[in-house]
C-alpha cells in the first residue's frame, strides 16, 4: 500500500506541478486567473519536485520516514492553503476537489505509516 500511495501522490504531484509549466493559459482556464503568475510557476516547480522524490522512493528497497513525512505534510499543507483561501473566495472552488485528493492522501498516510509501524522494523512496505 505504501507504494502504492507513494506513486499515485508522486504522479498526481508531478501532473500537477507541470501543467502550469507547460501550458498556463489551460491552467488559467481550470483554476481561475492569478495576479501573480510567477508565484504559480514557483508552487508549480516545488509541488513537482515533492512529487518526483515521492515516485522515486515508491521503489528504494528501505523504508526512508522522512519520505512518509513530505508526503504527509506536503498533502496537509497544500489542502489546508485549498480549503483556506477557497473558502475566504481568493481562489475558486475547483481548488476543494483538490483538497478532498489531498485530504484522502493524508488519511491515507496515517493509516499506512501506523500498520507500518505496529509491524515493526521488519516490514517495509
Amino acid at each position: 500500500m505504501r507504494k502504492f500511495l507513494l506513486t499515485g501522490q508522486g504522479l498526481f504531484y508531478g501532473f500537477t506541478g507541470i501543467w502550469p509549466l507547460v501550458h498556463m493559459p489551460s491552467f488559467l482556464a481550470v483554476t481561475g486567473p492569478k495576479n501573480e503568475v510567477w508565484l504559480v510557476e514557483v508552487v508549480g516547480v516545488l509541488v513537482l519536485a515533492i512529487g518526483a522524490a515521492l515516485f522515486c522512493a515508491a521503489f528504494q528497497q528501505q523504508r526512508e520516514r522522512s519520505i512518509d513525512l513530505l508526503a504527509v505534510f506536503s498533502a496537509l499543507g497544500l489542502g489546508a492553503m485549498d480549503i483556506r483561501y477557497a473558502t475566504l473566495d481568493v481562489i475558486l472552488d475547483i481548488y476543494l476537489l483538490d483538497a478532498a485528493v489531498v485530504a484522502f492522501l493524508v488519511v491515507s498516510w496515517i493509516w499506512v505509516i501506523w500498520r507500518l509501524d505496529a509491524a515493526g522494523p521488519t516490514e517495509i512496505r
